[in-house]
């Protein structure tokens, strides 16, 4: 009996080589019958019609189970998503459109930064009922970003560099498996970091790499704050300000975390959804759905506490002190109430923008970041563009650029490049006002940085954005 003819008994395509195994099985109990004849057909539809009485089949019992739960399982259509702005390409809308096909998704929305990552896109959002997919998060578990405003005199920081330079150089480390020497302390590391197994023995190397940044996008640089008006919510009248914004994640513990659930997630991915792969998700009841998520919400902790250190130890060595901060996750999952039911909402790449929510969108090394405030549109779950979006690969960039050129033209505007790649200057971005003029009904703009001393990892190794 091929595919074809159970299709026409019953079985559903996806069911067949359970059937065909079963069928097998009972030719080698010797019960009579092989893959074909009158009793097997008679025996499959009597299997089909009521799979209930066969599940303690010690035959029948897989085939049985399979049954009722495609049975349970109502088919419908991939949901659909909006798209913010317009310069987005094509490889990303088709990321989109997979993560659409996934069983529990039940909302979705592609941010104008949007460009091709793993799995989900870089600036997609993926609302599911019930599961969760580490690879939809990301594999720098917990990105964010943090700015801190100082009491520093603007004047200072543009016309005597010096100290400012010299707290970013011995105040920060970038790049692939740096550490810090010594170790730096934090309460995150007091933590219960029992909540896996994986977690359990990268505690170490996440205590040597507390406080730094990692590569790729990762940046901390000194930049002036201007805001037009006095905001509450800052707690800052209208005015300029020196202010250090950082952007980093949960470093190579993270990373693991991603790399360790993603693994077993594909594991278990349903045959009639293999071609899914990286967008393989976890049940939220199951174990390794809970302890996922207990290990992603230690990393956002670990990420937070990445960022305090960074910026403690930049105000230290400048000797300054923080008067108003704003920081946000932007690669991360949240249980939300959208539509008047519970879900997982992924952020990869996307920032939060619930109503009165504060956060930080950057530019790039030349142009200007945003402390935004959401405006809780729920057509895109509560959620806006995570920055300015790349419109060049990396080995595109490093084809076409040189930074040591694009260092001298930095240079003669006022800005000093520290170190950095030719794989993230400012012509791989999208022009951040452009991304900003796309999401005007998903942020508002509360203040503009300007930055002024950058520095990035510049070995030239590479990360997820």
């Amino acid at each position: 009996m091929n595919r074809r003819q159970l299709q026409k008994l019953g079985v559903p395509p996806q069911c067949a080589a359970t059937a065909i195994d079963a069928l097998r099985a009972a030719a080698c109990e010797g019960l009579g019958f092989g893959l074909k004849g009158k009793r097997a057909r008679d025996l499959m539809q009597q299997v089909v019609s009521a799979p209930a009485t066969f599940l303690h089949d010690p035959i029948w019992g897989k085939l049985a189970e399979e049954l009722l739960g495609r049975a349970a399982e109502p088919v419908r259509e991939p949901i659909e998503y909006r798209t913010w702005g317009e310069d987005i390409d094509a490889a990303a809308h088709k990321q989109m459109r997979d993560a659409c096909q996934v069983p529990s998704a039940v909302g979705a929305a592609l941010m104008p930064d949007a460009h091709v990552g793993y799995g989900l896109p870089i600036g997609g959002v993926l609302a599911c009922e019930g599961a969760v997919i580490p690879y939809a998060v990301g594999v720098d578990i917990a990105c964010r970003m943090k700015l801190s405003v100082f009491d520093a005199p603007v004047d200072a920081l543009e016309n005597r560099r010096e100290p400012f330079r010299d707290a970013l150089a011995r105040g920060t480390r970038f790049g692939v498996g740096v550490e810090h020497r010594p170790r730096q302390d934090h309460a995150v590391m007091d933590a219960d970091w029992n909540v896996s197994r994986i977690t359990r023995e990268k505690k170490d190397t996440a205590w040597k790499q507390l406080g730094t940044s990692g590569s790729g996008n990762h940046f901390v640089e000194f930049g002036v704050l201007t805001l037009a008006v006095r905001d509450e919510q800052l707690g800052l009248d209208a005015g300029r300000y020196v202010a250090l914004l950082s952007h980093s994640g949960s470093r190579g513990a993270g990373a693991a975390v991603c790399s360790t659930y993603s693994a077993i997630a594909q594991k278990q991915l349903p045959r009639e959804h293999k071609q899914l792969g990286r967008l393989a998700w976890l049940d939220m009841n199951s174990q390794a759905g809970q302890e996922y998520w207990a290990a992603m919400n230690l990393m956002g902790e670990y990420a937070a506490a990445n960022h305090a250190v960074i910026h403690r130890l930049v105000a230290g060595l400048l000797g300054a002190h923080v008067i108003a901060g704003v920081e946000n996750h932007h690669n991360f999952a949240w249980q939300e109430f959208h539509g008047g039911r519970e879900v997982i909402v992924h952020r990869k790449g996307a920032t939060p923008a619930g109503a009165g929510v504060l956060g930080v969108i950057p530019g790039s090394m030349a142009d200007p970041a945003f402390v935004v405030r959401g405006r809780g549109n729920a057509e895109s779950l509560d959620s806006a563009s995570h920055g300015a979006g790349r419109c060049m690969s990396r080995r595109q960039a490093n084809d076409t650029f040189r930074i040591g050129h694009v260092k001298k033209e930095l240079a003669e505007r006022g800005i000093e490049v520290l170190s950095a790649g030719s794989d993230e200057v400012p012509g791989v971005y999208k022009d951040i006002r452009a991304v900003m003029a796309a999401q005007s009904d998903l942020v508002e703009i509360v203040a503009q940085f300007d930055p002024r001393i950058v520095k990035m990892c510049g070995d030239g190794s590479k990360a997820e954005d």
